[in-house]
């Protein structure tokens, strides 16, 4: 069972960064599209960055050249750093992933950012 717990959220100021990381167990992260999605309050989740198996990279707009999305294989994290954050950050971060064998989406719990002055 694929299973993602994704850590590192918190408060900041803005123009401050964050890292958040999602741990997977139960398959690899290489082998699976990875995503990050947030989610504002009375609002469906929105994807914000994704890496596809062969480590190629998207980004929403409203986060292109700010956020990065990387993969660590050895440790099963994907990583989601956060720079120059902004007041429109603050929302809460889930990491998911399509499993493409199975056709099924596996979803973490989410982590809250928070950037205020």
């Amino acid at each position: 069972q694929v299973r993602l717990v994704e850590s590192g959220g918190g408060s900041v100021q803005p123009g401050e960064s964050l890292r958040l990381s999602c741990v997977v167990s139960g398959s690899h992260v290489s082998d699976n599209t990875m995503a990050w999605y947030r989610q504002y309050p009375r609002s469906q989740r929105e994807w914000i960055a994704l890496m596809v198996k062969d480590g190629t990279t998207n980004y929403h707009e409203s986060v292109q050249g700010r956020f990065t999305i990387s993969r660590d294989s050895a440790r099963y994290t994907v990583y989601l750093q956060m720079n120059s954050l902004k007041l429109d950050d603050t929302a809460v971060y889930y990491c998911m992933t399509h499993i493409g064998s199975q056709d099924k989406y596996v979803w973490g719990n989410g982590v809250p950012v928070t950037v205020s002055s």
